[in-house]
């Protein structure tokens, strides 16, 4: 399996991680077709630098036509600006931030200056982009946790909660270009290591708060965080929203054949502490023996016989989405020879917890039956191909070496089907073979 790790010893933002991406091999073109796909006036800038003596990928953001501009920190004493209700830009250690800075985000209880972008209006830029239906979806994911932190720690429903217009632009270039460079990596996994946050204090429209700000603390609950002295704030809310999102789980380095490894770089440069994020791909060890690599998962298991169809569809793509491994449902005849539907999702062990409690909120079913089972799993990986239309992601599965099966990327080819108004089962075909003259 081909995995990716997340090493956030000067924690993680948005523009950092672009950043890793590009130094690791996603192609600069990928995120700049993506900003260029969100209609917003952005551009990015993308250059090489050096921080403590490591070369790094850094990612500037122009916003029609102005560079941002992050406010300045001072360690410990304090930070110029404040958090969540304003419009302001935070440096956080790094290049800018969201929600409690760049995105600009908003209480409905205080003053917007300018025009504002709420939820919905951004799900809809980012729904009419022409980048991929998982993309879409992480990045939505991204923005939504980002929106239910500020919603909780200002009391206020989610859906009051705003963006100011050059906080929301930032921050949809930044998630966007996340999810599509995330997916463009082609990995199966993405794991990350216990993130250092930083140290200092941040002046808040609420007052002082110490590093890290509220809005990342919510985000980051049930994640091993640290402080390694730094004063400055390492992890901004956006860098969290993103390990929140992508991250299947945080562990040390993992065992694994290393293929690649990119540094994204933050702005600042600290005396004697390389502020990069590192991003390694390669195969997981576990994949690497000559025979199938066997791990544990949980099955979770409820009988639904009273749930509207409508909703049961629903309850399957959140737990999709909310990091089920698979969900899928069977028809059952129940008790009282009542028709029903078996809702089964897979999951690892760490999301079981997660996941039942979306089946308790989202379904009428008043028990959720739980078990652990080992499985067996082919190495797989993802195969870049070029058709006449544009590139077609193809999973690869093999054993001992050997390739037993592959398979066009659905979501690639339905994009591409439905862009260039031709056959679907063309695309997929195209696709196939393509892959079979590289092979």
């Amino acid at each position: 399996m081909r995995i990716a790790y997340l090493e956030c010893f000067s924690g993680i933002s948005g523009d950092m991680f672009l950043g890793a991406l590009v130094d690791a091999g996603v192609s600069p073109q990928v995120l700049e077709d993506a900003v260029a796909a969100l209609n917003v006036g952005a551009r990015l800038e993308i250059y090489r630098v050096n921080r403590s003596g490591i070369t790094a990928t850094k990612v500037d953001v122009y916003v029609h036509g102005e560079k941002d501009k992050p406010r300045e920190q001072s360690g410990r004493g304090h930070a110029h600006g404040h958090e969540g209700d304003e419009h302001l830009r935070r440096e956080h250690g790094h290049g800018h931030e969201h929600t409690a800075g760049r995105t600009g985000m908003s209480a409905p209880h205080k003053p917007s200056h300018g025009h504002g972008r709420g939820l919905k209006e951004i799900k809809e830029i980012i729904g009419r982009a022409a980048v991929s239906a998982g993309a879409k979806k992480t990045a939505i994911a991204i923005f939504e946790a980002l929106g239910a932190v500020e919603a909780k720690i200002h009391n206020v429903p989610l859906e009051t909660i705003h963006f100011h217009e050059v906080g929301a632009v930032d921050a949809m270039v930044d998630i966007v270009g996340a999810a599509v460079g995330a997916e463009a990596l082609g990995v199966e996994e993405i794991i990350c290591s216990p993130l250092n946050v930083g140290g200092g204090t941040v002046t808040c429209a609420h007052g002082t708060f110490p590093v890290p700000a509220p809005a990342t603390v919510e985000l980051l609950k049930n994640a091993p965080v640290y402080s390694s002295g730094v004063d400055a704030e390492l992890v901004t809310p956006t860098g969290a929203a993103i390990v929140k999102t992508l991250a299947a789980r945080f562990a040390a380095f993992p065992a694994m054949r290393i293929e690649k490894a990119g540094y994204g770089a933050g702005t600042r440069d600290f005396p004697g502490h390389a502020n990069v994020l590192r991003l390694t791909v390669g195969e997981s060890a576990s994949q690497l023996a000559t025979k199938t690599s066997e791990e544990t998962i949980v099955v979770l298991e409820a009988n639904l016989d009273d749930l509207n169809p409508q909703v049961f569809g629903y309850v399957m793509d959140q737990l999709l989405e909310r990091g089920a491994l698979e969900a899928f449902g069977m028809p059952v005849q129940m008790k009282k020879n009542r028709p029903g539907m078996l809702l089964t999702v897979l999951c690892r062990p760490e999301e079981a917890a997660r996941l039942t409690e979306i089946i308790f909120r989202e379904t009428t079913t008043l028990g959720v039956r739980r078990r652990e089972e080992k499985r067996q799993v082919l190495a797989r990986k993802w195969v870049s191909v070029a058709t006449q239309w544009g590139d077609v992601r193809v999973k690869v599965a093999s054993m001992n070496g050997t390739v037993t099966n592959y398979a066009p990327e659905y979501e690639d080819c339905r994009r591409i089907a439905a862009e260039r108004h031709v056959p679907l089962k063309n695309v997929m075909n195209a696709a196939v073979e393509g892959y079979l003259k590289i092979e």
